[in-house]
C-alpha cells in the first residue's frame, strides 16, 4: 500500500531519514546526487585516546539525515543503501518544520561552541535579536560558568545547545 503523505502534489517538506549508524555523510552524498536537499548538522566533538585528543566533525543527531522532498521522490529515498525508515506517525512520513532546521543551521553556523543537549520541552523560552542567530527561538539554560541557548527538533525529541556567554 501506498504510504499516506500530507503534501500536496510539487510541494516539499524537511523529513529526518532513520539510516544506518555512522553513514550520515554517505546517505546524505546520495540523496543529494538525486539532486535532493539534504542536512546533517555537524559539530566538533573531542574524542579521547590514552595518549591523545583529536577534535572531529561529529553528527549531531546520530543515526539521522534531513532531506527536502516530495510525494514522487518518497521510493527513491526510501530505496537508497543505508536507509532504514522515514521518522513517522503511524504510516504517515512526519515533517521537521522548516524553522527547527533553520535554527539548527543558525546555531551551527554562529561559530560559537555547541554540542548535543538532553531534550527541553519546557523553560525560559528566549529570541535572539541580534547576530548570526537573530530570530533564533530556544531555551535559556544556566550551566556552571556559563549561559546556554538550547534548541530542539520536537519530532527527534533531540536537543543542541549553543554557549552565548560566560556568566
Amino acid at each position: 500500500s501506498r504510504m499516506a503523505f500530507p503534501l500536496a502534489h510539487g510541494e516539499t517538506a524537511w523529513f529526518a531519514l532513520m539510516v544506518k549508524p555512522r553513514h550520515e555523510k554517505s546517505v546524505a552524498a546520495n540523496l543529494s546526487r538525486k539532486g535532493l536537499e539534504t542536512y546533517v548538522p555537524l559539530y566538533n566533538a573531542v574524542r579521547r585516546w590514552s595518549d591523545r585528543r583529536k577534535v572531529v566533525a561529529a553528527s549531531l543527531f546520530p543515526g539521522y539525515v534531513f532531506c527536502r522532498y516530495g510525494y514522487e521522490n518518497q521510493l527513491d529515498v526510501l530505496n537508497l543503501p543505508g536507509v532504514n525508515s522515514v521518522v513517522s506517525f503511524g504510516d504517515i512520513p512526519a515533517r521537521v518544520s522548516d524553522a527547527e532546521i533553520e535554527a539548527v543551521r543558525a546555531v551551527l553556523q554562529s561559530g560559537r561552541p555547541a554540542s548535543p543537549w538532553p531534550f527541553l520541552r519546557a523553560g525560559n523560552r528566549v529570541r535572539f535579536l541580534s547576530g548570526s542567530m537573530a530570530g533564533v527561538e530556544g531555551i535559556l539554560v544556566r550551566e556552571k560558568e556559563s549561559l546556554r541557548g538550547v534548541v530542539s527538533i520536537e519530532l527527534l525529541q533531540r536537543s543542541v545547545a549553543v554557549e552565548i556567554r560566560p556568566e
